[in-house]
């Protein structure tokens, strides 16, 4: 009993501690419905390396209910002095600047009005941003679903963040635009080519990309113990690391113990996440008549960022980020070359974007842009409940087309996964082998020959396929079939063709645009039997009604059957009719990109 009471008392003391620091904590905030026009304040940022220097602040009013931030919530409009901030305006990078009035945390500096000739900010409160904590807890939601696609560009994902994301919320001040500061985002080690197309992306969610050479940077984890961060520290948010670099860096706002509060503003306001929080090391202010910028580098790993919240993000320090592995073997004319390894934040929209980035970025770097190029693509994408996806295809072309449409396939796979409606997939890693040469390997078709064009139940029928290269060679494939068992009299079709056009084919028969899998095994089944160009497809088709529901045909239904799946009172979805059944499909696999398609009609004797 004595041991009891002691571990109860003990309890109780633990519990007291805690709450008491938290009232503590509260007590050093500065109230935004105690702001009054006028006060003075300072703040504080690191400007060179990590040396945190002070700024003042001269309050000059409270947005109160302001649209960009939503109800009940509150922006701090304050001009900024000293520090050179005089001639530089507020400096992108400044984003988390904690803001002290009296001694007490009054926010962070989070707003600012492009071309403005002052200083002037406006701030986050303290207040609202300790809100982000009572999330901590809560998962990623899902994604809006889209059709499935064999590719999904960068332009089509970009498409996907606008819908979920509200992107740079902005407040009118005396008719002017007050908005939410954009972010460095530092790219080391891209292509210019892979950084030109990832622009527009990033800087329509609020980011400032910039180019850099190769950044020298501390990479690792660093040991918690030894990890000592406060208000006005530098702090990076690394995307992607490795053999390439892409960081976002801002400032730290706030630490209790090992929490963390930064940015005073949202990065992609995507709710519960998983970024790597570094350390970060200002290299120089960079001055402009536009918005000046800190050029920073990051460090080694000190914790995760879970929560990213329209009044800033939060994470804690020790705790270890989801990344995804990533990695490649490059080879030439299938002469190894290189290897490179990479590890990207693992998340719903970012990890296939930056997937996309990464992948063109390391291709174009080793091949030439502009020019003939074969890329054949070799892939597994391993998940973490021990499933796998095998990628494969050939692609031939010139100019970039070529490494668009791997890296657009990559990504295409990495969204519909951990986007599926069905259950919670984890990526473990992502290897891939991509083999390239620098010439066109396409093949277009010229004509299908066959043996007969009559033909009895169960006869053999051979069939030839006389392709052109791109040199103009002809180029012969051969193969066979038996007749299928139908009446006298009827016909039956030969499809030959290439993956494209199967598909347009079979979109006219099912009168479907889309399909979307109706679980998850029939999710892996169809991205991992995705048709592919090297391969002639060949299908036959006989005219036999039936219905198509749910990704299957179903032919030759009694009339009992398909008024019943027909029927509105049984039909879980709306079958479609169609007037043609298929009856095999089989495929050849040929070295080179396959074009062209033909449709061939047979007689039964």
């Amino acid at each position: 009993m004595r041991e009891i009471s002691v571990r109860v008392v003990l309890m109780i003391l633990v519990f007291y501690a805690f709450t008491s620091s938290g009232v503590n904590g509260q007590s050093s905030f500065f109230p935004v419905d105690q702001v009054k026009e006028g006060m003075k304040g300072i703040g504080k940022t690191a400007l060179k390396g990590k040396t945190i220097e002070e700024f003042n602040v001269e309050i000059l009013g409270v947005l109160e209910n302001d649209p960009s931030v939503g109800p009940k919530r509150n922006i701090i409009l304050a001009r900024l002095s000293g520090s050179n901030l005089e001639k530089t305006g507020v400096i992108q990078g400044m984003s988390g600047s904690p803001v002290y009035v009296q001694g007490k945390l009054l926010g962070a500096v989070a707003y600012s009005f492009p071309f403005s000739t002052e200083a002037i900010a406006g701030i986050t409160p303290i207040e609202e941003m300790i809100e982000i904590r009572k999330y901590a807890n809560t998962r990623s939601r899902y994604s809006p679903p889209i059709p499935i696609k064999k590719h999904l560009s960068l332009e089509e994902l970009s498409e996907v963040f606008r819908k979920q994301c509200v992107l740079n919320p902005h407040a009118l001040y005396e008719g002017k635009n007050l908005e939410v500061m954009k972010i460095p985002l530092v790219f080391s080690g891209f292509t210019n080519m892979a950084f030109e197309k990832s622009k527009s992306f990033f800087s329509n969610i609020g980011f400032s990309p910039v180019q850099v050479g190769y950044l020298e940077r501390k990479e690792g984890i660093r040991n918690f113990s030894e990890t000592s961060l406060k208000g006005g520290d530098p702090i990076g948010v690394q995307l992607i690391s490795g053999d390439l670099s892409l960081a976002a860096t801002g400032t730290t706002t706030y630490v209790e113990g090992v929490n963390v509060l930064a940015f005073g503003h949202p990065l992609y306001n995507l709710g519960p996440v998983s970024y790597a929080m570094t350390e970060a090391n200002v290299i120089t202010v960079v001055p402009s008549l536009s918005t000046s910028m800190k050029l920073t580098s990051t460090g080694k790993i000190i914790g995760n960022f879970s929560q990213d919240r329209n009044s800033g993000v939060y994470g804690e320090i020790g705790r270890m980020p989801d990344l995804v592995p990533l990695n490649i073997e490059l080879f030439r004319s299938g002469e190894k070359t290189k290897d490179i390894h990479l590890n990207i934040v693992e998340n719903k929209i970012l990890t296939a974007s930056l997937l996309n980035v990464a992948v063109t970025s390391i291709m174009s770097s080793e091949e030439r842009s502009i020019g003939d190029l074969t890329l054949e693509l070799n892939g597994d994408v391993f998940l973490e409940n021990g499933m796998s996806i095998h990628m494969e295809d050939l692609y031939s072309g010139n100019f970039d087309s070529s490494i668009s449409d791997a890296s657009n396939l990559v990504a295409a796979i990495t969204y519909y996964l951990t986007n599926n409606e069905f259950e919670d997939l984890g990526i473990h890693k992502i290897d891939l082998k991509l083999d390239s040469s620098e010439e066109i390997s396409i093949s277009y078709l010229e004509k299908v020959w066959l043996d007969k064009y009559d033909v009895s139940p169960g006869e053999a029928i051979q069939v030839k396929i006389y392709s052109r290269n791109f040199r103009g060679d002809n180029v012969l494939k051969e193969g066979g079939f038996l007749a299928p068992n139908l009446p006298s009299g009827s016909k039956f079709y030969l499809f030959v063709g290439d993956a494209s056009s199967m598909g347009r084919l079979e979109r006219s028969l099912y009168q479907t645009q889309a399909f979307m899998p109706r679980n998850l095994y029939q999710l892996i089944r169809i991205l991992g039997n995705q048709r592919k160009n090297n391969r002639i497809y060949i299908k036959i088709l006989a005219d036999k009604p039936g219905l198509f529901l749910k990704g299957e045909e179903l032919p030759n239904l009694p009339p009992s059957i398909k008024t019943m799946f027909s029927s509105s009172r049984v039909a879980t979805s709306i079958p479609t009719e169609i007037s043609k059944s298929t009856l095999s499909v089989f495929q050849i696999k040929v070295p080179f990109v396959f074009k062209g398609a033909a449709m061939i009609p047979i007689r039964m004797k």
